[in-house]
């Protein structure tokens, strides 16, 4: 007799036609998600559109609330104010919501999961669960392995962060500076404040009061709620890089006990979901080339601080797949697992 794990979801993916949301319906195939009924939505300007699924075209409807009727989830890789309309829609209707925009991250009643580490908070779900910022997943997961052999004080963080990140306007500026430079011209910009071609810009999102990037402050408030270490230190600064794919950072980690290189190294090769590359002698180390089209997070340069007993490391993860669609679906195969949905 088929078990309630066994059966097909109606599965809608919110943001179909974006650079989030095109990764998302790969990987459900990819994965081999059982998805019965695939609904892609998009805003009414997309609408009437085809995406590719398994093979096949599927016609993109709007996202509006009636579309949710029946669906068990709903993955949203849109815009924050979609989710913070529809989300909601989603829950009312008996489905389960799994968003990647920022809007309900910090919401008390919201999980905020990367199943390799948190996978319990889903039992409190109500029908929104919120994936972290992609920055931030790649991070934890680096840290999560160290806290667990050796607690965590503080981080230094600085991270090098891919066009992607911005969608597919980042990607599109990119290559067209790109294009603009080779020909000798002066880069135009549209979506950047300066140019990123051949550049690097200390600025992710946009600037709060206080002189730190909303997506700086993400980092923070995020990786405290997640693992959870709530008065952890965390500073950072995030910059944007002229890289398709691959958010990088290089990660000072003060732990509560002394902890080797050696043994960190081994800490984070036994996580799931890590892998180490780590030999500089043979000049071995994780880059954004390495990790591309890949679900694991590569971590590598782990070393003692010449100055204390900190250790350095140097992690890289696709934004696009652990960093957003990978660790969204990885909580919706938790959830089924664990007969929440």
């Amino acid at each position: 007799m088929p078990q309630p794990n066994d059966r097909k979801r109606t599965v809608a993916v919110v943001g179909a036609t974006g650079a989030v949301g095109e990764v998302v319906l790969r990987l459900l195939a990819e994965r081999d998600f059982p998805v019965g009924e695939l609904r892609p939505l998009a805003s009414q300007r997309s609408a009437g559109t085809t995406v590719s699924f398994a093979g096949r075209d599927v016609p993109v409807a709007e996202a509006t609330p009636d579309a949710f009727e029946g669906v068990d989830f709903a993955f949203f890789a849109a815009t924050g104010s979609l989710s913070k309309t529809l989300a909601p829609e989603v829950a009312k209707r008996g489905g389960v919501a799994i968003d990647k925009s920022s809007t309900w991250r910090l919401d008390d009643q919201v999980p905020l999961v990367v199943p390799e580490i948190n996978p319990d908070d889903l039992e409190k779900h109500r029908g929104i669960v919120s994936c972290p910022n992609c920055t931030t997943i790649g991070f934890v997961m680096a840290l999560e392995p160290i806290r667990r052999a050796a607690g965590v004080r503080s981080v230094v963080v600085t991270t090098l962060q891919a066009v992607s990140g911005s969608g597919k306007p980042g990607l599109e500026e990119l290559a067209r500076q790109k294009q603009e430079l080779a020909r000798g011209d002066a880069p135009t910009t549209d979506f950047y404040p300066e140019p990123i071609a051949d550049n690097a810009l200390p600025l992710c999102e946009s600037f709060l009061e206080s002189g730190y990037s909303t997506e700086e402050v993400k980092l923070l408030h995020e990786t405290r709620k997640i693992m959870p270490l709530p008065d952890v230190d965390v500073s950072m600064t995030c910059v944007r890089v002229p890289v398709p794919v691959g958010h990088s950072a290089t990660m000072l980690v003060e732990t509560e006990r002394p902890l080797s290189p050696e043994d960190a190294r081994a800490a984070l090769a036994a996580f799931p979901g890590v892998e180490v590359m780590d030999d500089p002698q043979a000049n071995v180390f994780p880059t954004a080339r390495h990790v591309e089209g890949r679900d694991e997070v590569l971590v590598g340069r782990v070393r003692r601080d010449l100055g204390s007993d900190r250790l350095w490391l140097w992690q890289v993860s696709d934004n696009l797949r652990k960093g957003a669609a990978t660790n969204a679906i990885q909580i919706a195969e938790e959830m089924i697992r664990r007969g929440l949905k």
